[in-house]
């Protein structure tokens, strides 16, 4: 299992993957709350970041150093693996209207002029998670 993590100062994004990249839940969650948070959507897909060393895939950009030693902290047994987070927010307003295509006039939208109403960090976070995958199968 791999979790997603699109840090940021109020919330956060978070995604549960399968090591294949199955994405199996997406979810925004408030910055104050991800430590309570976490381990309850990892025991909810079986697993527990406390006792079960598992791979947290978070960007490298935005207070990503904070987070690694807030985490790190709090899951001694995650192995937290940065990776570049440069556009994936440009690709998951992309990757949003993929997944919940326009309807009504909102489809009369030109594609580039379409923001989603809501915000997109979870969907960073699956993004993420691909983006550590395609690094992996690289090497």
């Amino acid at each position: 299992m791999l979790i997603g993590f699109d840090p940021g100062r109020e919330k956060c994004g978070v995604a549960i993957a399968t090591a294949d990249g199955t994405v199996l839940h997406r979810e925004i969650v408030p910055s104050a709350e991800v430590e309570t948070i976490l381990p309850e959507l990892c025991q909810r897909y079986g697993t527990d970041p406390i006792s079960t060393p598992l791979d947290l895939v978070m960007g490298n950009q935005t207070t990503s150093r904070q987070w690694r030693d807030r985490l790190s902290v709090a899951f001694p047994k995650l192995a937290i693996q940065l990776v570049d987070e440069r556009f994936s927010s440009r690709e998951a307003r992309e990757r949003y209207w993929l997944l919940y295509p326009p309807r009504g006039l909102q489809r009369l939208v030109p594609k580039g002029m379409r923001l989603p109403p809501r915000p997109v960090d979870d969907i960073v976070a699956a993004i993420l998670i691909e983006r550590f995958l395609n690094r992996m199968g690289e090497d």
